[in-house]
């Protein structure tokens, strides 16, 4: 374990796997420690001048405040984030998308042909006024214990928030709402669906039974018009109880990998993700996407000085542009609310080692793998083209999910280093620890152990394999650590954007 991790030839600082006291010879290295380092920060291999780069992954991650010297801890004090131009060139990629996979996962097939990784039922509400009672028909249904003689059921959600009126029903803000809305009410993870509303809000409940559905088993209904909570919240309880017999009656039944559409998601990043969980959760998402299968990439303060990477890789101009066009506004939109680019990493990573936004980017970018980026999406805008994409939002992780889901992602993968608690019902999510020493600390909460690449006990080749079948037999109806730990009630976040009247 006295060895650094050195990620690149060309880098001029290491990773420590381990915690280095002052004085330490590094084997290997020829350097002594200067200072006190804690594990997955940062030593510096060669003499940096004032000004100059700091380079890790091959590429720069911010500039030196002042001269350091070989074996002095790289981090905030001596580190800093400043824009300069990233390289990139745009060519035109062949898209090959396999139609047909060998690979198999036990899904459930609705009648619309759509497949679900998970059998709920949704209370949807579409105004926080309606929050209330759509809580209240959940746990009616919950405390009333009718669900035990329906084993196929996954169980009853609200889904609630803090939004749905006091903004423009024009407004760009609006148009996300809805988008969210509709993804969330149309997503296969639910067998049924009832949409409540108050009566008088600005999101109209006409706004989402007119717009896209994909399927028959949605209700619509306003508090006011059904005549108030008690009478709603009855009304719906005996519909839902009409139902369950309906809801129970799936199977699940071979299904191909490329109905599969995976969320890539990292939160309580620190120094190991970009090297242990993120690229192993890439070589995952490579393997579905050869299988015909889809990945969304998302958190586009957090690709920020890795933008280029991305670009690299996408399928034509159209698509680079896309992703061009959302870096700019996130740039308009920081310095217009007295922000930077730079204000993300948050301090739990800067305590796990990562300093600014350059090398958290760089990390994060490794989730996506290496396959051909083959569109940029809005916010919760449906997927339309099966591959690798990438759908703006911000780095809040509730939030960022919340448009995942609702672009049709029916897996979560949460990479995490800190040790980030999370779930989003309908859809399963699992834990994926960056260093053995949390995943220790946590096991009731991670689902897999990604810190062996760290330990040198496995490849990102071999701990990818292995996220990639965990996806599969999640998918097929084994229950991740979340799910057992009852997360996903209170992660429903959308964006909210614009001006709050």
């Amino acid at each position: 374990m006295n060895n650094l991790i050195i990620l690149n030839k060309n880098d001029n600082v290491a990773v420590t796997p381990f915690i280095i006291d002052p004085q330490m010879k590094i084997e290997g290295q020829g350097i002594v420690s200067v200072d006190s380092i804690p594990f997955g920060h940062k030593i510096c291999l060669k003499p940096i001048k004032k000004g100059e780069p700091v380079i890790k992954y091959d590429q720069i991650i911010g500039f030196a405040t002042k001269s350091i010297n070989p074996g002095e801890h790289v981090h905030s004090h001596n580190l800093e984030f400043k824009e300069f131009s990233r390289k990139f060139a745009i060519t035109e990629k062949k898209n090959v998308v396999t139609e047909k996979s060998n690979l198999f996962f036990d899904g459930i097939l609705r009648d619309n042909g759509d497949v679900a990784t998970r059998n709920y039922i949704g209370i949807i509400s579409t105004v926080n006024c309606s929050a209330t009672v759509s809580k209240m028909i959940a746990e009616k249904i919950k405390y009333s214990n009718v669900l035990k003689d329906y084993p196929n059921i996954d169980g009853i959600v609200p889904i609630t928030h803090s939004t749905g009126c006091g903004m423009n029903t024009a407004s760009e803000g609006m148009q996300i709402f809805q988008r969210t809305i509709d993804g969330f009410k149309n997503h296969p993870n639910f067998s049924h669906v009832f949409v409540i509303g108050l009566g008088c809000e600005s999101a109209q409940i006409n706004l989402f039974s007119d717009s896209i559905k994909r399927h028959n088993r949605i209700n619509f209904l306003t508090i006011q018009d059904e005549g108030g909570t008690k009478k709603i919240v009855d009304k719906v309880f005996g519909q839902i109880q009409n139902l369950l017999k309906e809801a129970n009656n799936i199977k699940r039944t071979p299904q191909a990998a490329h109905h599969l559409t995976l969320a890539l998601q990292c939160g309580g990043s620190d120094g190991y993700s970009g090297i242990s969980a993120n690229p192993s959760l890439g070589v995952a998402a490579d393997i579905l996407v050869k299988n015909g299968g889809s990945s969304i990439l998302s958190e586009t303060p957090e690709i920020y000085g890795a933008e280029h990477l991305l670009i690299n890789r996408a399928t034509n101009k159209e698509v680079a542009d896309k992703l061009i066009k959302k870096i700019e506004w996130w740039k308009h939109y920081t310095t217009i609310n007295n922000s930077s680019m730079d204000n993300n990493p948050a301090p739990g990573n800067k305590k796990g080692g990562l300093t600014t936004i350059l090398e958290k980017s760089l990390g994060a970018v490794a989730k996506s793998g290496n396959s051909i980026l083959k569109d940029v999406l809005s916010y919760a805008e449906p997927l339309q083209n099966r591959g690798f994409n990438f759908m703006d939002s911000p780095g809040y992780d509730p939030v960022s999910i919340t448009g995942q889901v609702a672009s049709g992602a029916n897996v979560i993968c949460f990479t995490t280093g800190r040790g980030s608690c999370f779930g989003c019902k309908p859809v399963p999510s699992l834990k994926l620890a960056t260093n053995t020493a949390m995943f220790n600390k946590m096991k009731e909460d991670m689902d897999i152990n990604c810190g062996t690449v760290i330990d040198s006990e496995e490849t990102v080749e071999q701990v990818g394999q292995k996220v990639f079948e965990l996806i599969l037999k999640t998918a097929s109806g084994h229950k991740s650590k979340s799910e057992n730990n009852g997360y996903g009630d209170e992660e429903f976040n959308p964006w909210q954007v614009g001006v709050v009247m």
